[in-house]
């Protein structure tokens, strides 16, 4: 397979690192049918109406009403109808200057209840931020979870044949550019706060690792150690940076601490090469990707290291873990020669495979409602990002604009 990175220079010792970017950047094959959901579980939707609330009046009060209908529909908790609702959104979205008012109370009208009555404000030329937070309250209301509106997903955009970091909603509006290198990069990781992202980059002619401020656009070189820096990944209490370097040799996962800098190895396998480490939801352990069978697979070990477990057992490869806020871990498996996304319950020791369609699923990401996975499908020559529902929803084509789009994360709540 031709290296499209230009990798060669680095060496064999890093067969891993650079498969996985072969993978990540290589065309792929023909046109397939539209994928296949196997789902995860089950949620009967609520029925819900947005009739008693009204606006509509101005152009920010239409936009408003129609990106939180989408947000409400996309979310996978409700049945948009007027016919019959249990859930009833009563109130007004009103215009004013340039100031967006919304007075929401949100009802459940089979028992009566009143979940809140509340009143969100936001300029009205951020009519859509202004929808995406009021949805987000409403599931936070009815169901107890924390909606997915008003966060981002990163992601990496090869246009033209430049590729450089993006930030994009999830729905796929109101999409930003944060560098203009026209470099390879790639693996984008969040901090916890939501506030930076790290990211490796080749743009000083090595795999360096970066960190980018969201407010200010400063970019910050991390971690540049001899060789490669890569796969940086920020611990859930956001003291530590989990990531690949090859200074000792051949490619191992560290920890490091964001404040001091120490240093600590994790692993310690001198004839594999390791790749992908992701944190926990409590912080305690890692998933990482290693060839120490001849072909990657996904195993964990504790934050300080320990002896490696390997769970990923199907499949001919598997790389790229993402380990959910619940605890299950979604990653892309070689099945019958293509990636297709699989899901590890630690719980049960049992993986699902959740797609099935002829084409590659790669760089699954979960959101932080533990129900979606973003990846990147790679068919006819071309890399898109999609969102799937776990729970059975038809997933969402998130980028549609001309070029290849990669390695999508999404952020925390």
């Amino acid at each position: 397979m031709k290296n499209y990175l230009g990798l060669n220079h680095i060496g064999a010792s890093f067969s891993v690192f650079a498969a996985l970017l072969v993978i990540a950047f290589s065309p792929a094959g023909a046109q397939v049918a539209d994928i296949r959901i196997t789902t995860l579980g089950s949620d009967a939707k609520i029925p819900l109406s947005l009739r008693e609330l009204t606006g509509g009046a101005t152009a920010a009060e239409k936009q408003f009403l129609d990106v939180l209908r989408a947000d409400l529909a996309r979310s996978g908790w409700f049945t948009i109808s007027d016919t019959a609702p249990v859930v009833v959104l009563r109130g007004t979205a009103k215009a004013a200057g340039s100031t967006l008012e919304t007075r929401c109370e949100v009802l459940n009208q089979a028992t009566g209840k009143s979940y809140f009555s509340r009143v969100f404000r936001e300029e009205a030329t951020r009519a859509p931020a202004a929808a995406h937070a009021v949805a987000d309250a409403v599931i936070e209301a009815v169901k107890g979870i924390k909606g997915i509106a008003s966060t981002r997903i990163a992601l990496i955009g090869s246009r033209e044949g430049k590729k450089d970091l993006y930030v994009v909603g999830v729905d796929g509006q109101d999409l930003v550019q944060l560098t203009r290198d026209g470099v390879p990069c790639l693996s984008p990781a969040w901090t916890p706060d939501a506030a930076s992202l790290f990211y490796t980059s080749f743009v000083r002619g090595f795999p360096d690792i970066y960190r980018v401020d969201l407010g200010s656009r400063v970019r910050t070189r991390a971690v540049a150690f001899p060789g490669m820096n890569t796969g940086a990944q920020v611990s859930p209490d956001g003291r530590l940076l989990a990531l690949v370097l090859s200074k000792d040799g051949n490619p191992e996962i560290y920890t490091q601490e964001l404040a001091g800098g120490k240093l600590t190895r994790v692993t310690r396998t001198l004839n594999a090469a390791e790749a992908s480490p992701v944190w926990s939801p409590d912080g305690r352990q890692l998933a990482f990707v290693s060839d120490t069978t001849g072909a990657p697979q996904i195993y964990v070990t504790g934050r300080e290291g320990g002896k490696p477990q390997r769970i990923s057992f199907q499949g001919n490869e598997n790389v790229s873990p993402s380990w959910g806020p619940d605890g299950r871990l979604a990653y892309s498996s070689r099945r019958l020669g293509r990636y297709q996304i699989c899901v590890f319950d630690p719980r049960t020791k049992q993986d699902q495979q959740v797609t099935s369609a002829a084409a590659d699923h790669e760089n699954p990401s979960w959101a932080p409602n533990a129900r979606h996975i973003v990846y990147s499908r790679t068919e006819a020559y071309s890399a898109s990002i999609y969102i799937l529902d776990t729970m059975g929803d038809p997933q969402l084509k998130l980028t549609t604009l001309k070029g290849d789009w990669y390695f999508p994360v999404w952020s925390p709540r």
